[in-house]
């Protein structure tokens, strides 16, 4: 066993334990994004379990990640990975076999996501912070939608690029001027559940039934989700004609894409460095003159 592997099976043996399934018997590497290491594991009783893990994470970043799963799991609304075990760095989840995704994938994806996004929330934001990627969310809790949106989204990542030299004091000033202006922007909307990081990466087909994974969770505007799922390739067509089926956007919805990707384009800038610094720019021109 090399040390790689070694290490891994260290990590593992107290989280199999858990849940009473013997030691590791292989360890397989499977593709699962950019910031963590990802295995599919069968255990000694011929189990198998999807495991996360990552060398140093943020203090709380795999709870955060398992508290979003359960959130959503709890909603009935769309299924996620079962959460067996956790540690500050890894996270065993149930092990969903990847299948194609058809037009039934597609149609189910969109009731279903319309089916969380109907789900009432206390109030905007969430019961703790969380992550979006490795970059701390917070979640301070509000009864106003446009304050947590200005405060906790995108005033938040702004401030951060800017101390990090990532974002010029210009620019800065015209997120903080398009904040002043989110009340003519966008309509008021109730708090819902939401997946909070809605790209393609983060959904999944098994066994032909849709899987939201790698949540950034949080009770916000399901418009904010649906955006998302615009931002770098869009979903089927299927999908969003499912989902106006069940939850009908608010007139001018198009026009507010690009205000709510802003947020995840900041954060891509964050993580991703000045490349993402040209499409934040041109997002702010379109609400900021």
């Amino acid at each position: 066993m090399d040390q790689c592997y070694r290490s891994l099976h260290t990590e593992l043996v107290p989280l199999l334990d858990q849940i009473n399934c013997g030691p590791p018997k292989a360890i397989t590497p499977v593709s699962g994004g950019c910031i963590n290491r990802c295995f599919k594991v069968t255990a000694a009783d011929k189990r198998e379990f999807f495991f996360k893990t990552h060398k140093n994470p943020p203090p709380g970043f795999f709870q955060a990640e398992a508290d979003g799963l359960r959130a959503i799991a709890d909603t009935h609304c769309i299924r996620v990975p079962q959460v067996y075990a956790l540690s500050e760095q890894g996270l065993l989840l149930e092990y969903l076999a990847p299948s194609p995704a058809d037009n039934s994938f597609w149609q189910q994806l969109g009731e279903n996501l319309a089916s969380l996004h109907q789900t009432p929330a206390p109030c905007f934001g969430f019961q703790h912070n969380n992550f979006c990627g490795l970059t701390p969310q917070p979640n301070d809790m509000t009864d106003n939608g446009f304050d947590f949106f200005r405060q906790c989204r995108l005033m938040y990542q702004a401030e951060l690029a800017l101390s990090n030299h990532k974002l010029r004091q210009a620019d800065y000033d015209r997120v903080e001027k398009l904040c002043q202006r989110l009340h003519e922007l966008i309509p008021e909307q109730p708090p819902t559940l939401i997946h909070g990081d809605l790209w393609s990466g983060n959904i999944y087909c098994s066994a032909g039934e849709p899987v939201l994974i790698d949540p950034a969770a949080h009770w916000g505007w399901a418009e904010a989700d649906i955006a998302m799922t615009f931002l770098f390739t869009s979903f089927s067509k299927v999908f969003y004609q499912s989902y106006y089926n069940n939850l009908r956007p608010k007139e001018g919805w198009q026009q507010r894409l690009e205000l709510y990707n802003l947020y995840h384009l900041l954060n891509h800038l964050n993580l991703f460095g000045t490349s993402y610094r040209p499409p934040v720019r041109e997002a702010i021109r379109r609400y900021v003159f």
